[in-house]
């Protein structure tokens, strides 16, 4: 079986090996065993912690393979990011150089250096391992945050975003991160990446150019990739706008990815997914559904077959099942249709 649970202590070697097999650009797990341990504690705090608004708590999960014991993907969800170190963005806007007296009007955009998603509620850190990219494993490790949100709102902010992975190549060489290199921090791309990850942002604030960058002054390169994706996100970004996600105009500041954000309450999981009372006996459906139990610190999510009883709003699920999420019959669980 296949469930989500809280990362724990014992998880580091795991989380290691994640980390290694992500490549550049993932920057929220740097290659680094003390980093991961710190990581891996804050998130142990996080789920342990009694929580009454968003504050610098974060969820750190695993997929694990019940049947071998390995773990075989990570999510994560920040609660509120920029709270202690500064949350950057590029804000993708746009000027008008107008004269009336020559007949000229032209519009150019410019890149302004923002902070304003601070206080917004983070998806992210999420990693499938290639042997488990199959029976919808990969839709179940980002949606099941949606449901851990809906259950835990007073946890989060109402504004969820996401940062999209940017154009990069095999060896982490970005074409938007070259131009700032070469301009302004004669620092390569996953140098500047793994400072970041790490949590040693003050030379963003100390060489990043304080003025709007025009985009017309860039590379060809640069600018073919502000606000494009890296091809193995695509999936991700589509599962996230049909969500309803959506791009606001912000890019990453390294590698000129979009960030899509969309208020709680418009998120599709959120909206569709439905609280019931357990009921433990054999299941005859074929419906398939992400379900979770209503813990924190004892969080568990998995894709099962079920039979929804809507009306009373009740539940039947094997003991299989209930064993796994860790639920008795009466106990209450959140689903959503898969």
């Amino acid at each position: 079986m296949i469930i989500v649970r809280p990362i724990k202590k014992s998880d580091l070697k795991a989380l290691y090996r994640i980390a290694e097999d992500s490549g550049h650009g993932f920057t929220s797990l740097p290659v680094n065993e003390k980093l991961l341990q710190q990581r891996i504690k804050h998130a142990e705090e996080s789920f342990a912690k009694d929580v009454k608004e968003a504050g610098n708590e974060g969820y750190l999960f695993v997929m694990e393979d019940t049947e071998t014991g390995e773990v075989v993907g990570t999510s994560g969800i920040e609660a509120a990011v920029g709270l202690d170190d500064a949350f950057y963005h590029y804000h993708l806007g746009k000027v008008v150089h107008s004269s009336r007296e020559l007949n000229i009007y032209n519009t150019v955009e410019i890149l302004s250096l923002c902070n304003d998603y601070t206080g917004a509620s983070e998806i992210c850190t999420l990693f499938l391992s290639d042997s488990h990219r199959k029976n919808n494993n990969g839709r179940f490790l980002s949606r099941f945050r949606f449901l851990f949100i809906a259950e835990h709102k007073e946890r989060f902010s109402d504004t969820i975003i996401a940062e999209m992975r940017g154009i990069s190549d095999e060896n982490g060489n970005s074409p938007f991160w070259q131009w700032l290199e070469e301009h302004f921090f004669s620092m390569d791309f996953p140098t500047a990446d793994y400072l970041t990850g790490i949590g040693k942002k003050v030379f963003i604030a100390e060489l990043m150019p304080k003025y709007p960058i025009y985009v017309s002054l860039l590379s060809k390169e640069a600018q073919a990739v502000i606000d494009k994706v890296h091809p193995q996100t695509v999936p991700a970004l589509r599962l996230l706008e049909a969500e309803g996600f959506a791009r606001r105009g912000y890019v990453d500041i390294f590698d000129g990815g979009p960030t899509v954000e969309s208020h709680v309450n418009n998120i599709r999981t959120v909206n569709h997914s439905k609280r019931c009372q357990v009921i433990i006996d054999e299941v005859q459906s074929t419906d398939n559904y992400i379900i979770c139990n209503s813990k924190v610190a004892d969080f568990r999510a998995l894709q099962t077959r079920l039979s929804l009883r809507e009306t009373a709003k009740q539940v039947v699920i094997s003991q299989a099942v209930a064993d796994a999420l860790m639920v008795s019959e009466g106990d209450w669980v959140r689903l959503v249709a898969n």
